[in-house]
């Protein structure tokens, strides 16, 4: 599916225009699809270039467990710009989790950095909550660092606000 950050989903396959703000990149059209196995080279060096870590096996099981695999709520898309992988998203309907009726959660965005500011992240993340509503959820969640302002400044302009579940965690012994 492609999606226009200020028009909603269009037909499968069609390209839109970018309406990117004055400060953005010039916009140049984008389409957000399944992510495909041509692809995982281009995610995995995005995220190596952003977290400085280069994850390789974690990106091919993470490709395994949900390039097509919709049909049990989970979502791997990317971005491409003139065919170019600029940015993905990677999440999923998880059931009954700490009580919570059934929702969407987005573990993994990231848009190259010379592509952000020009509504790749929002097109990412409304491509996502489409499939969510598509599986019958109406709440989506995330979890991130309290350091990592980048990405909290972006869900936070994306109308996302802390949530009713507080993130617990102990360090274990060797």
């Amino acid at each position: 599916m492609s999606i226009n950050t200020r028009q909603g989903i269009t037909p499968r396959g069609l390209k839109t225009r970018s309406l990117a703000g004055a400060n953005a990149p010039a916009a140049i059209a984008r389409h957000v699809r399944a992510v495909q196995r041509a692809d995982l080279k281009a995610v995995i060096e995005m995220d190596a270039m952003v977290t400085g870590i280069e994850k390789r096996d974690y990106w091919n099981s993470l490709y395994q467990r949900y390039a097509d695999a919709v049909a049990t709520g989970r979502h791997f898309l990317v971005a491409t710009e003139q065919d170019e992988v600029v940015g993905f998203v990677i999440g999923e309907v998880r059931d009954w989790e700490f009580g919570s009726p059934p929702c969407g959660w987005v573990f993994a965005i990231d848009v190259r950095p010379t592509a952000r500011l020009g509504g790749t992240g929002t097109a990412l993340l409304q491509a996502i909550c489409q499939g969510f509503r598509q599986a019958g959820v109406s709440k989506v969640r995330t979890m991130l660092s309290r350091d990592n302002t980048l990405i909290l400044s972006f869900f936070r302009s994306q109308g996302m606000m802390i949530g009713p579940f507080i993130p617990l965690e102990m360090d274990l012994e060797p």
